[in-house]
């Protein structure tokens, strides 16, 4: 007997009806009859019906390590127990040790760590203290990029599907070269497509006039569709930069932490021109639990001529269980988890497309992998396509994330807790391939509308 036999009042649809009701007709929902997530462990998440999934895209890439992880979990009881709150304003000892081991490993020298609840905050502040330094409200961005929901986030965020207004207090000047396969310079080789990327950045940047602050960019699109340009462009972007004094953020909310497998973070990638000035990060260093935060080297976060706090960023139990988190992460060797499971996956999931007139594309660098879809016979994103799919794995038992550019959620998603096993690896796979197979069957023949 399931809980809505128990109690109708609680059932998912009773649910959707409540939400509905209540809140903003913009906060969206996965799948047609959406699910309620009661309880997970490991990989795997139940929903309110008892049914049991393999999780896919862990909270949007939050559930890092796994579900219900113990030594997660005890220590958040441990520091629970103790005291759950006194805010910035006092000495706070998991907070100043997480931030010294985050700062030892982010390849920044000397650095400074401010901690914040999400990956927008984080932005947000890292566009406060690059424009504070330079004494300008000039932000350069990628095309197709995501950077959070805040007022200011949206101002520089280069989907337009996730950008809801242009007003904005900054002004964004956007560039190529987050989009590899798409764009005027996709047929480009790598070299090519990198040398354009940069003159494109350098021509931005005289017409725009004044002293740029920073170009802030993800290593790899996450929202975007899981894109990114050839390794080494942000490299070249930042020798752009330094003749001009501009800053280079690196936003790492979903790159960081091992996930792409060959590199801890992100910016690694682009390493030849050395760390970036900012780097941002959020999301799995929690493993749930809010967590996001700035790192910056000492000139460029201490530049702040007023005060500032934050009442929840660097609360104890968070720091609690971004500690735990960090020594499971490096313990186990989870990055190497991801270059080696993820390495398998995205070969399957190659062989399984191979040969489907929907799927254009799959991509990706460690546990995150993007599977782009089309039309058949054309290269129109096609998201009611991806709808379909992820509809198909989940009545299969299991769940995948969208995303994609284009103003589209044309790209499926991809994105499982690190400590994905070959097995699992393989089980969704599996899942994913019926999928894409069944709608590459029922979609065929059917033009654009």
């Amino acid at each position: 007997m399931t809980t809505a036999d128990h109690d109708p009042a609680g059932s998912p649809k009773v649910l959707h009806n409540r939400h509905r009701a209540v809140l903003p007709d913009w906060l969206a929902l996965y799948y047609d009859e959406p699910i309620e997530i009661t309880h997970g462990e490991g990989r795997h998440v139940w929903d309110s019906e008892g049914k049991r999934y393999l999780d896919f895209f862990g909270g949007i890439l939050t559930t890092m390590t796994a579900h219900a992880l113990p030594e997660v979990t005890k220590a958040v009881s441990e520091q629970a127990q103790r005291i759950l709150h006194t805010s910035s304003l006092y000495l706070d000892r998991p907070m100043v040790e997480l931030a010294e081991r985050i700062a030892a490993v982010s390849g920044i020298p000397d650095a400074r760590v401010f901690f914040t609840t999400s990956g927008t905050e984080a932005n947000d502040t890292a566009l406060l203290l690059a424009t504070t330094y330079r004494r300008s409200n000039q932000i350069v961005a990628l095309r197709n990029s995501y950077h959070g929901r805040s007022f200011s986030a949206v101002g520089i965020t280069g989907n337009r599907s996730w950008s809801p207004t242009s007003l904005s207090p900054l002004q964004t000047l956007y560039v190529h070269g987050g989009v590899r396969t798409r764009g005027p310079f996709a047929e480009l080789d790598d070299a090519a497509f990198v040398d354009a990327c940069t003159e494109d950045l350098a021509d931005m940047l005289g017409q725009a006039g004044g002293d740029v602050a920073a170009l802030i960019a993800e290593p790899v699109q996450g929202v975007g569709g899981f894109t990114s340009g050839p390794d080494g462009l942000l490299a070249a972007f930042r020798e752009v930069l330094r003749e001009r004094g501009a800053l280079w953020i690196s936003d790492e909310v979903q790159t960081g932490w091992g996930r792409t497998g060959e590199h801890f973070w992100g910016w690694q990638a682009h390493a030849q021109a050395g760390p970036p000035d900012i780097l941002t990060f959020a999301k799995g260093i929690g493993n749930g639990m809010s967590i996001g935060g700035v790192v910056a080297r000492a000139e460029v976060m201490n530049c702040l001529p007023a005060n500032s706090i934050s009442t929840f960023g660097g609360s104890p139990v968070t720091m609690a269980a971004g500690n735990a988190n960090l020594n499971y992460l490096l313990e186990h060797d989870l990055q190497g988890n991801a270059r080696r499971v993820g390495g398998l996956l995205l070969e399957r999931l190659r062989a399984a497309a191979a040969g489907l007139g929907v799927v254009r594309e799959v991509r990706g660098r460690g546990l995150m992998a993007g599977v782009e879809l089309v039309r058949h016979g054309t290269d129109e994103p096609w998201p009611e396509a991806a709808s379909l799919v992820q509809e198909l794995a989940r009545e299969r038992g299991l769940l995948i994330g969208k995303g994609g550019g284009h103003s589209t959620s044309s790209v499926l998603r991809v994105a499982p807790p690190l400590t994905l096993t070959v097995a699992e690896a393989e089980e969704g796979a599996e899942i994913l391939e019926h999928a894409l197979r069944t709608a590459d069957t029922q979609l065929e023949g059917k033009n654009p509308q």
